[in-house]
């Protein structure tokens, strides 16, 4: 069946509805029950950051308000981890988030202090538009690290169709699409090329921004979405959230194991049990070892204020957060993102309960 082609404004409208109707269309049997105290005066609270965690704390936000307490609207808009981080440095955010946690360097600019609250996990799916092959497609590790460096730069090229001997591959020109603001999935996307080739990590490397050397870059998930979407021959790298609502086809890619896993909440738990959180929250897993684990995993985090000269904004950021790593973990699965393990939830309600007011 032939995929229909949107525009890029159509697109991202067609993601604005999804996200917009996924609180408003939850049937009321799935609702959580409310468990937090009701503020007695209205609150707004602004945030900013990682295009990432953004569907599962539109739902978090948007049923916190809806079924807990209606006196506390979240506005969170999804600039990229770096912007997050940024605007929470210069004081102009309420809260912010970020794939990628702050370092002590960062922490010791922001005067009010900073608590980081792991609040989801999920995967870094790589995703393209292939006439014909709706799913199937499989990554080596050489290949996908040979894709984003430019090296591979047709779709039947030999290298690709070694691990795909099934699929007819097409004579198409491979269009790479990349981040082009600072973001959190592509630090971990390039976390995991520099983990298993050396020939990345010292010519390109890690980071919220880096030196692409091939590809054409977009902003937002969303941005690198709607590329995909409308050039057949694209392949780029999304969270798997936006995958799965856009209905996009991702790869399998091989892991340590030498197996082809495809991203879901499963393997992604799967990478993510890799990690033990230490006692400052901050952990990565860049290649994990599980022969069921999906390579490219990472937690995200919230990023609040340690603490909050008002009051009534402290409290709220803090019952939302309680209510969020609670009852709002039963939203992950269905909206593509990996429910925390329970003793991450454990540790990331007592960070929590570091949020001061005065």
């Amino acid at each position: 069946m032939a995929r229909r082609k949107w525009s890029w404004v159509h697109l991202i409208g067609i993601a604005i509805a999804v996200i917009l109707c996924t609180g408003a269309c939850q049937s009321a049997e799935n609702t959580p029950n409310a468990t937090a105290p009701v503020s007695t005066i209205p609150v707004t609270l602004n945030g900013t950051g990682a295009s990432f965690p953004l569907f599962i704390y539109e739902r978090i936000f948007g049923e916190y308000r809806q079924t807990v307490d209606p006196n506390v609207q979240i506005n969170y808009q999804p600039t990229g981890s770096a912007a997050g981080i940024q605007q929470l440095i210069t004081n102009t955010v309420d809260f912010a988030a970020s794939d990628i946690a702050m370092t002590d360097a960062e922490i010791a600019q922001v005067n009010a202090g900073v608590v980081l609250i792991p609040m989801t996990g999920g995967t870094v799916a790589i995703a393209y538009n292939l006439p014909g092959i709706e799913s199937g497609l499989k990554l080596s590790r050489t290949t996908l690290v040979d894709i984003f460096l430019g090296r591979l730069t047709q779709w039947n090229d030999p290298a690709i169709a070694a691990t795909n001997p099934n699929i007819v591959l097409p004579d198409l020109p491979i269009t790479l699409v990349h981040r082009s603001d600072g973001s959190g999935t592509t630090a971990t996307l390039t976390a995991h090329l520099s983990a298993i080739s050396p020939d990345w990590e010292t010519q390109v490397g890690t980071g919220l921004n880096v030196n692409w050397p091939a590809g054409v870059g977009i902003k937002s998930n969303a941005g690198v979405s709607a590329q995909i979407q409308q050039a057949e021959g694209a392949i780029g790298y999304v969270e798997y959230s936006y995958a799965k609502k856009l209905g996009f086809p991702t790869a399998a890619l091989e892991n340590q194991s030498g197996q082809f896993i495809e991203p879901n909440p499963v393997t992604g738990g799967n990478g993510l049990a890799d990690i033990e959180i230490p006692a400052n929250l901050r952990a990565f897993v860049t290649d994990p070892t599980g022969a069921e684990a999906y390579p490219i995993v990472t937690y995200s985090w919230i990023l609040a204020y340690a603490t909050y000269q008002d009051a009534t904004k402290g409290e709220a950021i803090k019952a939302v957060l309680q209510w969020g790593l609670s009852e709002g973990q039963t939203f992950s699965e269905q909206l593509g993102y990996v429910p925390l393990p329970a003793d991450v939830v454990t540790k990331a309600l007592a960070a929590v309960e570091r949020i001061q007011t005065s």
